[in-house]
């Protein structure tokens, strides 16, 4: 299942982000904590190489816990920190400070040394579409300046954001990057709504998605639909799941659309448990 999606105003955003880096103190990547290594965008790392930088794992409510702590290890080091959070409850957002403070230190000591007291660090916000940039933003400010939806695409120009706490955010929009090299990436990437659903194949992707989950996570398939089993099979487990919950149309036939697409929101929304489909590499 090829997946490419790289929308024009991607490209100008990236050469945005180089000209806009001697803005700014520091960047704060947002990944989504189910996919950590798909939802890092390969340039940012090469872009933004000298700049410090906070790694927030958002959505980590919808991971599993065990999994992320072991992201937070596998990343954190030297002027790159990672910590999880939720950018909808604010949960964990208390430690962006924290680590900003951490990581400019050296900064803020030299600028206290001259007699500043009120320190004002400016930062730059990444991540792909989608993974929760502007609701991170309204978080930290506690506004909602920055515009919010659930489909990829929604922030489309810079624009700068005060907060209370000593910090002015810089939004983007949503990166990709011209194209996927391993289909996992792009398959992940669909799965948690990072690509619009409308180029995609829906039926094809739920079904890619069980296939994912029974291996991975079969008793959450199980639990959720009440099932007796699993089949070896996508298709047949995906017809099961048609039947306990009544996507049938005339004749008796499966409603394939309509229940690769519940599948899909209750994957999204977490209504399937707490499921992490990357593990670090050893």
């Amino acid at each position: 299942m090829a997946i490419q999606w790289f929308p024009g105003h991607m490209a100008k955003t990236r050469r945005e982000i180089k000209e806009n880096l001697k803005l700014v103190d520091a960047i704060i990547e947002i990944r989504d904590a189910r996919i950590v290594k798909s939802s890092a965008n390969p340039e940012i790392n090469e872009i933004c190489a000298n700049k410090p930088r906070i790694i927030l794992l958002n959505k980590s409510d919808l991971s599993e816990e065990k999994i992320t702590n072991q992201w937070i290890q596998f990343l954190s080091r030297n002027d790159i920190k990672a910590i999880p959070g939720n950018s909808l409850t604010g949960e964990g957002l208390k430690g962006i400070k924290i680590t900003l403070n951490e990581l400019l230190k050296e900064k803020h000591n030299r600028l206290k040394s001259k007699g500043l007291k009120n320190i004002i660090d400016r930062v730059m916000v990444v991540g792909i579409p989608n993974v929760g940039k502007s609701s991170f933003i309204n978080k930290l400010a506690k506004n909602n300046i920055a515009k919010t939806g659930n489909k990829p695409g929604v922030t489309k120009n810079k624009q700068w954001i005060k907060t209370k706490i000593g910090i002015e955010l810089m939004d983007t929009p949503g990166v990709l990057w011209p194209k996927f090299k391993d289909e996992k990436v792009g398959l992940n990437l669909a799965f948690t709504g990072a690509i619009k659903d409308e180029i995609m194949d829906i039926e094809e992707l739920a079904l890619k998605l069980i296939e994912v989950l029974q291996l991975y996570y079969p008793s959450n398939l199980i639990n959720r639909y009440n099932l007796k089993e699993l089949s070896e099979s996508a298709i047949d487990n995906m017809d099961s799941i048609a039947k306990k919950r009544g996507c049938i149309i005339s004749g008796g036939n499966i409603d394939y659309n309509r229940v690769s697409i519940m599948i899909l929101d209750e994957f999204r929304s977490g209504k399937l448990g707490k499921i992490s489909l990357e593990r670090p590499e050893k």
